[in-house]
C-alpha cells in the first residue's frame, strides 16, 4: 500500500523512527541494521511494508529495498511474524541471511533469539529456492579455478562428504570477504557455515 515515505526523522531508536512527513508523524517499526543506517541523519527516504492486523496496523520501515525484500520473505514462512522478521533482520543483515539460508546454515539462524531448530529448518526449506531465485546471481557464481588454495578447499571438503556445488558457493563468499586467506582459513571458515 505505502512504497515509501520521505521526511524528516522526528525521533529514532533501535526499534522504531517516527518521520514527520507533510505534518503527519508516522511511527514506523525498524531494524537496528536500519536503525544503523538511518542513525545521524535528518531527511530520509525509508521503504515500508503496512501490515494489518488483529490488534492493530501497523508500518515496518526499512534502509534498502532488499531488506524489505528479505523481511516479506521470511514472513511468507509459516511461524514466522513481522516481529520474528524484524529481530532476524536485527540480528543479521541482509546478506547473512541469504548466505545462511543458501548454505542451509542452521546454527546461525537459531543463534537468533526465539529460533528454533524446527523454524530454521523451516526457513531453509521455504526461503532457499525463492532466495536463489531472487538473488541468484550473487550466490551462484562459482569459485574460480585459478585460485589453487581455493580448489584445494573445495577437494578437502568433497572429501569430507560435502557437495562440490554447496562448498563451491561458501568458499566463493568466504574469498570474497578474505580474499588473502590460505587453504587452513578457507577450511575452517567453511566449516562453520557448512
Amino acid at each position: 500500500m505505502y512504497e515509501y515515505f520521505t521526511g524528516h526523522i522526528a525521533e529514532i531508536s533501535p526499534t522504531y523512527l517516527i518521520l514527520e512527513s507533510n505534518g503527519i508523524g508516522y511511527f514506523i517499526k525498524i531494524s537496528v541494521n536500519s536503525f544503523q543506517f538511518f542513525q545521524g541523519k535528518k531527511e530520509t527516504k525509508i521503504f515500508t511494508e503496512f501490515i494489518v492486523k488483529e490488534d492493530g496496523q501497523f508500518l515496518y520501515g526499512f534502509a534498502t529495498k532488499e531488506e524489505r525484500e528479505i523481511f516479506r520473505m521470511l514472513t511468507s514462512v509459516s511461524g514466522i511474524g513481522p516481529q520474528s522478521a524484524l529481530l532476524i533482520l536485527s540480528s543479521m543483515n541482509p546478506d547473512e541471511i541469504k548466505e545462511a539460508i543458501i548454505t542451509e546454515n542452521i546454527a546461525a539462524l537459531k543463534s537468533v533469539k526465539g529460533i528454533g531448530p524446527k523454524t530454521a529448518k523451516r526457513l531453509v526449506v521455504e526461503l532457499k529456492d525463492k532466495i536463489l531465485k531472487d538473488f541468484g546471481d550473487t550466490f551462484t557464481q562459482t569459485v574460480p579455478v585459478q585460485n589453487a588454495s581455493v580448489e584445494e578447499a573445495v577437494k578437502a571438503l568433497e572429501v569430507l562428504g560435502y557437495p562440490r556445488r554447496t562448498t563451491e558457493k561458501v568458499i566463493s563468499l568466504i574469498v570474497k570477504n578474505m580474499p588473502q586467506a590460505n587453504v587452513e582459513q578457507i577450511i575452517k571458515a567453511a566449516l562453520k557455515r557448512l
